[in-house]
């Protein structure tokens, strides 16, 4: 399978904003939104143990309710798509087990040659405090938003990741707490307006010097 260019990527990259204004009429194919749920699972994370779920909140009611909890940002009914990226309340030596469990079953390991990496993982999670694994498992989850917004401007879906809502909200509106899972950060998807200005603006960047340092 022929890799994208190294220039057609970076094309991609400078392509991408973060939209402010969506066109509600445009709305992504199902073909190319199963793509991109495709890239939230993909994701990489410590471990591998995935320790979140993505909510595709398409209910325009609840999306209403959200709006409130989103400081009224109208990219949240505007979008064709709406993310919320959770993270699971509590990640211990039983996600451990869960994880080997599925790498023994998916890759056909006797469970016993992955007793060292069970122990591995068991050992990071019970030694440390429950709110510093708590904090490892969060940002974990912006990994797999830094995925998902690359994933949709390889292919010509816009996004904007968005930090500013009501987190405890989320959690009562999507009943998220009774499911184990905090809401971490959310992004829209879909197509920019034409009367978004922002499209039209050049990327404020510091300069690649000051921000790469090679050693």
């Amino acid at each position: 399978m022929p890799a994208v260019t190294p220039d057609h990527a970076l094309e991609r990259l400078h392509w991408r904003y973060a939209v402010k204004q969506f066109d509600p009429a445009r709305k992504i194919a199902p073909d190319v939104w199963a793509n991109l749920e495709e890239s939230l699972v993909l994701s990489p994370s410590s471990y591998g143990l995935q320790p979140w779920k993505f909510f595709v909140v398409n209910d325009p009611a609840i999306r209403e309710k959200l709006l409130s909890a989103s400081w009224n940002q109208k990219q949240i009914v505007d979008a064709s798509h709406l993310v919320v990226f959770c993270v699971k309340a509590h990640v211990g030596a039983a996600e451990a087990e869960r994880l080997i469990q599925r790498s023994s079953a998916v890759r056909g390991i006797p469970l016993t040659a992955l007793d060292g990496y069970k122990k591995m993982m068991t050992g990071s999670l019970t030694r440390a405090t429950p709110e510093h694994v708590r904090e490892w498992m969060t940002r974990q989850v912006f990994i797999a938003l830094g995925f998902f917004l690359t994933a949709a401007a390889m292919i010509g879906v816009d996004t904007c990741p968005m930090e500013g809502f009501e987190h405890e909200k989320y959690d009562h509106i999507l009943g998220l707490s009774a499911k184990g899972y905090h809401s971490v950060v959310v992004a829209t998807a879909g197509y920019r307006a034409e009367t978004d200005a922002y499209a039209k603006l050049p990327k404020v960047r510091y300069e690649k010097s000051e921000l790469v340092e090679t050693i």
